[in-house]
């Protein structure tokens, strides 16, 4: 069972998110917390007890995105599974660069929340379509123009002519069944080549990819390879 950890200001919500997750046969809620620093204090308590902590990213004291980065610091750290009311939060973008492992609406279906616990606890980056469409809108016009440092060039340089167009496709948001799509070759062989740009990149899941891409001016104003 995947330990999870809910965090919200809302009660009501937390009682939510505990009953779906303790109603499934994959995940249980170990503990609650009502605000960033309730959660890395429960974390730091329970270091290693803790695989997944579904965290809202507004919230007094002490906010997801700086709850998220302390969390990611501490060892034996779990993933944290941000949920938002927004589908582009203002605060996405510095969240993902701060350790979250994926970003959730609040209004997603128990199932699907389910999934991306699953997903998450694996290793997967999960973030709901409309958020992936925002994100990669955003990182258009921020890092419009910009262009890769020494360090991202020697490393982008040891991506393959194939694995250079996987990333670019990482950073239009897509997700691999549509990279497969794309490029006319099977998904499983997308996920190889996802792995691959990820480990020479040194990025910690697709989702950094999509930053990277961006930030390293790899992407046209129009969201297109550059």
């Amino acid at each position: 069972m995947i330990r999870t950890l809910v965090v919200d200001d809302d009660q009501l919500f937390r009682a939510g998110l505990r009953m779906i997750v303790d109603s499934s046969t994959v995940a249980r809620v170990v503990g609650e917390a009502g605000d960033g620093a309730g959660a890395v204090s429960f974390v730091r308590s329970h270091l290693g007890q803790v695989d997944v902590v579904l965290m809202d990213i507004n919230m007094p004291t002490l906010n997801g995105v700086e709850a998220a980065q302390r969390i990611a610091a501490l060892p034996e750290a779990p993933k944290v599974l941000i949920l938002t009311t927004l589908a582009f939060d203002e605060y996405v973008y510095e969240a993902i660069a701060n350790g979250a492992s994926g970003f959730l609406l609040k209004d997603t279906p128990p199932d699907s929340l389910l999934a991306a616990i699953v997903s998450t606890h694996g290793g997967t980056a999960v973030v709901s379509p409309k958020m992936t469409r925002s994100l990669v809108s955003s990182m258009t016009r921020k890092y419009a123009g910009s262009n890769a440092s020494a360090g991202a060039r020697k490393r982008l340089d040891s991506l393959t002519e194939r694995e250079l167009e996987v990333l670019g496709l990482i950073g239009r948001g897509m997700n691999n069944t549509e990279i497969g799509r794309h490029l006319f070759i099977a998904e499983v062989t997308v996920k190889t080549h996802v792995g691959r740009v990820l480990r020479k990149l040194e990025l910690r899941d697709r989702i950094q990819g999509v930053v990277f891409a961006y930030e390293n001016g790899l992407m046209t104003d129009d969201g297109e390879d550059a």
